[in-house]
């Protein structure tokens, strides 16, 4: 593949020089607290916006190079401990055929969203996901070169509820009724489409494994509307399948194991459950407290989170004083700090070094106490 230049195969990568991310991930002794941020390489900083500006988002997307230089942007701004590949988690449901745009000021748009069961048959039944997402690997393989060892690479993927939802919703939506009508009217469909979505993120995430990421993390932004019994019945299920497959088969292939992430938000109901999981390391949001998550994860899991993402609409120093609370709760081991969603755009970049800055400050005072 003669696009790909010169030295981009998924080999002979450099050598990983901070691996405190990793380290968290797997319960180990940290120096100080690994920190990055959802949506680090986002709208709020200005060099992205020149980047993309006049650029159709999915086009930026399928581009290896673009995305390669929007994950290294937040990198040279700020010490991040990791980097987490720029793209969209609704590639997935475009490798299965179905058409989505990115409207401004509305966001994603999908032009035929799935109404009934037989809608079903207008999806790909089987993905050849190196086909249809080889630009993401690409981008992945490329960015692991060009970080030339820094911090580790995360790959990631949106989890089969919540891609799901998109899919019947058309787009966005604040209570996922028409989603949830299909779960309550037609649950066999219901789990045909959930089970096609999860066959194709097995694939999809251990390509990027291949391609060189060094972990991964599965989004099911949308758990918050589920309750309980419908989230052991059709969102669980599948992200422990996936979970456990993407192990299993990068056994099989003789790679080795990386530490996978589940983070489901407002999904706190289930905090119990995704610790048992078989995902590393449970993402959390900022509507639960780090103590009682630990206390009901029982040390099982390292844990990710959870600083609420407004918070850095305050003064430096209170995002200091708040990181200081979060770090002490959270503890310096098994810990990853991160806000408990994605940043906003218009947040202000100085706010976003100082979150950083005053994780590594105080957990490293933390840890030598310990």
């Amino acid at each position: 593949d003669d696009k790909r230049g010169v030295g981009l195969y998924p080999k002979d990568f450099p050598e990983l020089t901070n691996d405190t991310f990793l380290r968290a991930a797997h319960g180990e002794e940290v120096e100080h607290v690994p920190v990055w941020c959802m949506r680090q390489a986002g709208r709020y900083l200005p060099e992205f916006r020149e980047s993309r500006a006049g650029k159709d988002f999915f086009e930026t997307c399928r581009s290896p190079e673009a995305c390669c230089e929007l994950t290294l942007q937040p990198l040279r701004r700020f010490p991040l401990d990791a980097a987490i590949i720029f793209s969209d988690i609704l590639v997935v449901p475009q490798a299965l055929g179905m058409d989505v745009q990115m409207t401004p000021g509305k966001g994603p748009t999908f032009q035929e969203p799935l109404k009934e069961p037989e809608d079903l048959q207008r999806l790909r039944a089987k993905v050849d996901v190196d086909a249809e997402l080889g630009y993401v690997f690409r981008a992945i393989t490329l960015t692991r070169h060009k970080l030339e060892g820094k911090v580790p690479l995360i790959g990631f993927s949106g989890a089969p509820w919540t891609l799901m939802s998109y899919m019947i919703e058309g787009g966005g939506s604040v209570t996922q009724s028409k989603a949830k009508r299909w779960l309550y009217r037609h649950p066999e469909a219901s789990h045909r489409l959930l089970q096609l979505l999860t066959d194709v993120i097995v694939e999809y995430l251990l390509g990027q494994v291949k391609a060189g990421a060094q972990a991964l993390q599965v989004f099911e932004s949308h758990a918050g509307c589920l309750g309980p019994v419908q989230f052991k019945e059709f969102a669980l299920p599948y992200l422990r399948d996936i979970a456990m497959r993407v192990k299993g088969k990068l056994k099989e292939s003789g790679l080795d194991n990386v530490p996978m992430i589940v983070f489901a938000k407002d999904g706190h109901y289930a905090l119990e459950d995704l610790s048992q999981s078989y995902y590393e390391v449970v993402g959390l949001d900022w509507t639960i407290d780090p103590c009682l998550a630990r206390k009901r994860t029982g040390g099982s899991v390292s844990l990710q989170g959870n600083m609420d993402p407004c918070a850095l609409y305050a003064t430096k120093e209170r995002i200091s004083e708040i990181v200081k609370r979060m770090v002490e709760a959270f503890g310096t081991r098994g810990y990853i700090a991160n806000l408990g969603h994605g940043l906003y755009p218009d947040m202000d970049p100085e706010s976003v070094g100082a979150f950083v800055d005053a994780v590594h400050t105080h957990s490293r005072q933390l840890a030598k106490r310990v």
